[in-house]
């Protein structure tokens, strides 16, 4: 099934299901999708309360949602792996 931008979205129920331990979705936070872009973003927090914008292109949809979902925070947990840590340097 393929999803638009416009048609892309995602229940609270549902992001937090995917999203790891500690993290959470930012309070107010709304999901939105932008047809421009193509996407549907949501911006979210993790364990040590720096945000994290997680995007979803309705391109990657098309294999599945919550598969993109997945795919998605995935890729933004593996980048705040990758970023240095504050005591550390």
């Amino acid at each position: 099934m393929s999803a638009s931008a416009g048609s892309l979205s995602y229940t609270e129920t549902e992001i937090r299901s995917f999203l790891p331990s500690g993290w959470g979705i930012a309070r107010g936070a709304v999901g939105r999708g932008d047809s421009h872009t193509g996407s549907w973003a949501i911006e979210v927090y993790d364990g040590a309360d720096n945000a994290w914008t997680i995007e979803v292109e309705a391109g990657a949809a098309s294999g599945g949602r919550l598969e993109a979902l997945a795919a998605a925070i995935d890729r933004i947990q593996r980048k705040g792996l990758g970023r240095k840590s504050v005591l550390l340097g």
